[in-house]
Parts: structure tokens; C-alpha cells; sequence
């Protein structure tokens, strides 16, 4: 084989092992664009199966054992609706908080089993509240619509900014996509957190352990 042919099969190679890489890369671009609209920027996401005093579960939600538990932030400011809340004073009560944008297809998947559970157990006069946090939505009509199309009747916190998720210390279970779920103890501590949409089945199994805690 002359010098000449040997050089044109090695650029051939480095060739097509380069395309490989590439449609490898944007494979996986393309699955995580699937799993979530948009990355915050708080905190970074625990490599293995737990990180810190928490454990994330098959099902991809991350768990804290009671006594292990962070303080959430002071989540407060106005509502898409034009009122005021401060999730401060929710304490007492489980406390359910979904990030979401309007703009965003796996929220709009979610939604109505937000809806769903969070009238259950309303009308079934449990001790928990539902708060949402609408962020990158630039208009508060967006958001509105939004909730009268899926039938969500708790409040949301209007972040456009996404500034009330940077309130979540790094290492705890922060909101880092869009969506993301954390719900907090009766005790306002840290308790759960999933960040991809869930279903019913999985929104309860958040829920329904920290509603049986003492």
C-alpha cells in the first residue's frame, strides 16, 4: 500500500469516528431537552443515587429523612392573580411547591394532576397548601390562562426572573428545571423534591408520607 493510500484510510477513519461523536452528543441533547423545558441556575444535581442527607429513589425523587431536614427559604412576593403570599406562613401545613411556566410542555403534562390532588385533598380538609411558582413567563396573562385552562385554583408566586429559586441553599434539594417539584414538611423543612413532571401516582407518594408524620 503506497504512503498516499494509507493517509486517505486514516482521515477516513478519524472521519467517521468524528461523526459518531457528534450524533452521540446530539442524541443526548435531545433527551434532555425531552426531560425538562429549561435549567435554573441554583445548586447542582447529585451524580449517584444520594447526595448530601438525601437519596434519590428509581423514580427519580429525592428524599430526606426526617431530622435531616433544611430550612426552605422565604418564598414570597405577588401572585399571577395580582395578590401577595409568603410561604412563611404555611407552616403547620404540608406544602406543595410546583415550578412551572406556561410556555412549557411536560407543566401543561402535569397539570391537571396538580389540579386533581390538590382539590382532593382540600375537600378532604388535609393540613397542606399548593403553591406555584411561575417563572420565564412574560406576561402574567400567559400565566393566568394557564391556571383557568387547567383548573388550578391554589396560588402562584410570579418569578419571571426565576430569582425565587436562587433563594434554595446550594447542596439542598433546590429547584434546578423547569419543572420541578419540592415539597416541604409541616415544619417547613426541605422534604422531597423531583425535578421532571410527575403523575398522580407519583405526586402522592411525595405527598402522603409527610401528611402521616407526627
Amino acid at each position: 500500500m503506497s504512503l498516499s493510500r494509507a493517509r486517505v484510510r486514516r482521515s477516513r477513519r478519524r472521519s467517521t469516528s468524528g461523526r459518531a461523536v457528534l450524533l452521540t452528543a446530539v442524541a443526548v441533547a435531545g433527551a434532555l431537552t425531552l426531560t425538562a423545558c429549561g435549567d435554573s441556575a441554583g445548586g447542582s444535581k447529585s451524580a449517584g443515587s444520594g447526595g448530601g442527607n438525601y437519596v434519590t429513589g428509581p423514580g427519580g425523587i429525592s428524599t430526606v429523612a426526617k431530622g435531616k431536614r433544611d430550612d426552605a427559604p422565604k418564598l414570597d412576593g405577588e401572585t399571577v392573580d395580582g395578590k401577595t403570599l409568603d410561604t412563611t406562613t404555611l407552616k403547620g401545613k404540608v406544602v406543595v411547591l410546583n415550578v412551572w411556566g406556561s410556555w412549557c410542555p411536560p407543566c401543561r403534562a402535569e397539570a391537571p394532576y396538580f389540579a386533581k390532588v390538590s382539590k382532593e385533598l382540600a375537600d378532604a380538609g388535609k393540613d397542606i397548601a399548593f403553591v406555584g411558582i411561575n417563572t420565564r413567563d412574560n406576561s402574567k396573562q400567559n400565566a393566568v390562562s394557564f391556571e383557568e385552562n387547567f383548573g388550578i385554583t391554589y396560588p402562584s408566586l410570579y418569578d419571571p426572573d426565576g430569582k425565587l429559586m436562587l433563594r434554595f441553599p446550594k447542596g439542598t434539594l433546590n429547584a434546578q428545571s423547569i419543572p420541578s417539584t419540592i415539597v416541604l414538611d409541616k415544619e417547613g423543612k426541605i422534604a422531597a423534591r423531583t425535578l421532571v413532571a410527575v403523575n398522580e401516582e407519583q405526586l402522592r407518594k411525595m405527598i402522603d408520607p409527610l401528611l402521616a408524620e407526627k
